[in-house]
């Protein structure tokens, strides 16, 4: 998508508008010095002619005069202008090249390369403002410079949050905490971060809900980032389980590695591994760790993997007793298997009990 800020419409009637001002202003010139002048050939009307003439001509000798005292600042203030104007262009240059590979810097990592250029524009703007306020028409005039304080106040009180987002944005850069697509947690909110600006970092929810969180609040919370480990060793995902103390231990360890194995979509290559977490006054807790390698399937797994510990613990007959238990039943609360497919639930092709 394409779109201009001004067309090129709008330009030439601005154009127009400002060559019939200029024609007019030089019309009325011309005839008030004319009336002047034929005003001053009779002696009656020489005073007014003369009054006249004074009155055109000392503006317009003024303004010449005082043209012609700036013109060395604004020769100065021309070269300033293009001379940062033309280091700017060799920056954008310079970095261009180090985004694409051409020149590369020890150390540098390639997603710092605008957030670094905007950070260098700005430091030589702030210079070339600094060169340049000298030679400004009227910077010296008391108006100007009260203008000039008045407008750092404003903006020193009314800035305040904003620079520390800007800050913390810069920050948060230069960490490589997170990049753009990465799965992570900020607080309560996990999602996808969507995209990544100046002030927000937008992150995109498993419901489909997106969260603008400041980036002053992201530096001073805990980021967990699921993605960096995802792609390396993977990230684990994990479920518990509360079995009692009279089914052996070895047992639950083998139904939750087959519930494990069931579930799939998990790291090629890699071995899910069971932890005993706790001893409780009344069963004994288990954790089943299997690895992701795509942060954005864990829920999904952890949906099969939960999925298949009940299925298997139903199929040998273990009661899982979690999350809570006051006393032995007279009988097992289990789903029997020719149970396990119950209207209106479906079974797939080939399942038994149906």
């Amino acid at each position: 998508m394409s779109g201009s800020i001004v067309r090129a419409q709008q330009i030439w009637q601005l154009a127009e508008a400002l060559l019939l001002f200029t024609v007019g202003v030089l019309m009325l010139t011309i005839v008030s010095l004319g009336v002047g002048e034929v005003l001053s050939l009779f002696p009656w009307t020489r005073g007014v002619g003369m009054v006249l003439h004074d009155a055109l001509m000392m503006p317009l000798i003024g303004a010449g005069q005082a043209f012609m005292n700036y013109l060395p600042k604004l020769i100065t203030l021309i070269l300033i202008i293009l001379l940062f104007r033309f280091l700017l262009k060799m920056l954008r240059t310079t970095f261009e090249a180090i985004e694409h590979g051409r020149l590369q810097l020890k150390g540098f990592d390639p997603e710092w390369t605008w957030p670094t250029f905007r950070l260098v524009r700005l430091g030589v703007l702030a210079f070339a403002v600094v060169m340049a306020y000298p030679f400004i028409p009227g910077s010296q005039s008391e108006a100007f410079k009260g203008m000039t304080i008045l407008l750092g106040v404003l903006l020193s009180i009314g800035s305040s949050s904003i620079i520390s987002n800007i800050v913390a944005g810069y920050s948060m850069t230069y960490r490589r905490a997170f990049a753009i697509g990465d799965r992570i947690r900020v607080g309560d909110t996990v999602g996808d971060v969507t995209e990544r600006r100046l002030l927000v970092t937008h992150v995109l929810t498993p419901k489909n809900e997106e969260v603008v969180i400041p980036n002053s609040v992201i530096l001073s919370s805990e980021i967990v980032n699921y993605s960096t480990m995802s792609k390396a060793e993977g990230v684990i995902v994990g479920s518990t389980v509360g079995i009692g103390y009279d089914t052996p231990w070895r047992q639950i360890e083998s139904m939750l590695l087959l519930a494990a194995s069931r579930a799939g979509g998990q790291k090629p290559g890699s071995q899910p591994f069971v932890r005993q977490k706790s001893l409780n006054t009344f069963d004994v807790t288990y954790e089943i760790n299997v690895f992701c390698d795509d942060a954005q399937q864990m829920p999904a797994l952890l949906t099969r993997l939960n999925g298949q510990i009940l299925d298997v613990f139903n199929e040998y007959g273990v009661q899982i007793m979690t999350p809570a238990y006051e006393g032995d039943p007279d009988t097992l609360k289990l789903v029997a298997r020719d149970q396990w497919y119950a209207a209106p639930a479906q079974p797939p092709s080939g399942a038994a009990g149906a």
